[in-house]
């Protein structure tokens, strides 16, 4: 399971489709008790931003033309221990591994980027 963080727009379909799962996922697993330590440790994981993440990923579907049937209203992290309820995703990482390894999100990135609206690499 991963966060990206990136800003939306950024993501091609197959990773935006794929964090939106993932989301659902990681609520499944969290309300189950599952340890996120791997994640966490991988910095992968970022809870506290979970519902408003699934928010911009289901209006960028949306925007899209996708549907979102799914919705997200309620995590329960308080079974998490409070350094991993805290962990944040370094997004500037995050960019450079997505488009180190997605060709579409790393042309959709330097769309964006050319367009004054992205992070520089």
């Amino acid at each position: 399971m991963r966060m990206w963080m990136v800003p939306v727009q950024y993501m091609c379909r197959k990773h935006l489709l794929g964090e939106h799962v993932e989301h659902h996922m990681l609520v499944g697993s969290i309300h189950k008790g599952l340890s996120m330590r791997g994640f966490v440790a991988n910095n992968l994981l970022e809870p506290r931003s979970i519902l408003t993440r699934h928010y911009e990923l289901a209006q960028e579907m949306e925007r899209r033309g996708y549907k979102h049937k799914s919705p997200l209203t309620h995590v329960d992290l308080s079974g998490l221990p409070p350094e991993h309820a805290l962990a944040t995703v370094d997004i500037d990482a995050s960019v450079a591994d997505l488009i180190s390894r997605c060709p579409e999100c790393k042309a959709r990135y330097f769309q964006q980027v050319e367009a004054g609206h992205g992070l520089a690499a």
